[in-house]
């Protein structure tokens, strides 16, 4: 890991700042959708049902073999509950039961956990179920859909069960058409790109062999990411050099390593869609500063706390096989970002207001969760 220099001029404690820029790649033609019906709902209706089933699974728990853990369990089905508000902010009138019909249908007819374990894996089945629905989502509900996927897979981990989140199987690619699986950069050799071998099937390619442009959006999002892991690097190679051999110095190398091999891969993803890479800052001014082993924790909660903004708003700004790809980043920094101690939100890597108005809305519709 590199020692730190004294070059410092831009600041990590801007990494999400400004870099929202990849948010602001929300399809233009929602502007004319007020008339029209919301192709979310069924998405929304869906992803209110599962939920609906997971505050059954907790409520069973916590009454029965949950009891001697009812206090913790109890704030977890309070992130759940933030959860439903936003996933439901713009559905329909609620039938006095307080669930739409086909939540309270679908919570009635699945049999509630039978204990913490069952509840690990009910909290990783929901947030894998977050994920098949990520494509065909609006880029708001995406993004939101990302956020509550990430906090399902911090509720597994605290619950007992670390295994990683499976995205859906990659669907068939006609004959040609490259696709990438997008891969854990914990489950990858060491230096090999989270997304795969090859540049992600939403880049693509043409008959002549040259790159495919990615649409403006999804390249503004991939820059502003690019330029978040560059800093990501450069600040954990202060936390390394600020934190002696044991544990955290291994908890820094690993995170090292897993922003390393997601900036190579999103260089090689920009390179090949024929997008020249955003290039790392001469040097960058820390936010606080990091004189130990506790300030070296600190810093990298910060650095991961900040990223998951970063990774949501590139959740909003792709699609395709780079949408999952950016989903799996936005939770694999939000499992570091508590592993170093941060204190997230329910809905990591959204902005407060923005979950409590369900992730933004589209027009014709209202907001009338409170996250």
């Amino acid at each position: 890991m590199p020692s730190p220099t004294r070059r410092t001029v831009l600041a990590l404690g801007a990494l999400a700042g400004a870099l929202l820029a990849a948010g602001c790649s929300e399809d233009h033609r929602d502007a004319d959708r007020t008339d029209r019906p919301d192709p979310d709902l069924p998405l929304r209706l869906r992803a209110v049902a599962s939920t609906d089933r997971l505050l059954t699974d907790y409520d069973a728990v916590i009454a029965g073999p949950g009891a001697d853990r009812a206090a913790a369990l109890r704030d977890l089905r309070a992130d759940v509950e933030e959860h439903r508000a936003a996933l439901a902010a713009g559905l329909p009138t609620p039938s006095p039961s307080g669930s739409t019909p086909s939540s309270a249908t679908a919570s009635a007819t699945a049999a509630p956990a039978a204990g913490v374990a069952a509840l690990a894996a009910a909290e990783r089945r929901t947030a894998a179920e977050r994920l098949a629905d990520l494509e065909a989502a609006s880029p708001a509900l995406a993004r939101l859909l990302a956020s509550v996927a990430a906090s399902g897979a911090l509720h597994a981990r605290a619950l007992g069960d670390p295994g990683p989140i499976a995205p859906p199987a990659p669907t068939a690619t006609a004959p040609g058409a490259s696709a990438s699986v997008p891969v854990s950069p914990s489950a990858a050799p060491a230096g090999a790109p989270p997304t795969g071998a090859a540049p992600s099937g939403s880049a693509g390619g043409s008959a002549s062999g040259r790159p495919a442009p990615l649409p403006t959006g999804a390249v503004a999002a991939l820059q502003a990411a690019l330029s978040a892991e560059h800093a990501a690097v450069y600040g954990y190679g202060v936390v390394g050099a600020r934190t002696p051999a044991g544990p955290q110095r291994d908890a820094a190398r690993a995170g090292y390593a897993a922003h390393q091999a997601r900036r190579d891969a999103l260089q090689r993803e920009l390179d090949g869609a024929g997008a020249t890479p955003t290039a790392a800052a001469a040097g960058y001014r820390l936010p606080f500063a990091v004189s130990d082993a506790a300030g070296a924790g600190q810093l990298a909660a910060h650095i991961e706390t900040q990223l998951t903004a970063v990774w949501a708003d590139t959740v909003a700004g792709t699609g395709g096989a780079l949408r999952q790809t950016a989903a799996t980043a936005l939770r694999e920094t939000a499992l570091r970002a508590a592993q170093w101690g941060a204190d997230l939100s329910a809905l990591p890597g959204l902005p407060e207001q923005d979950a409590a108005d369900g992730a933004g809305t589209t027009p014709g519709t209202s907001a009338s969760a409170s996250g």
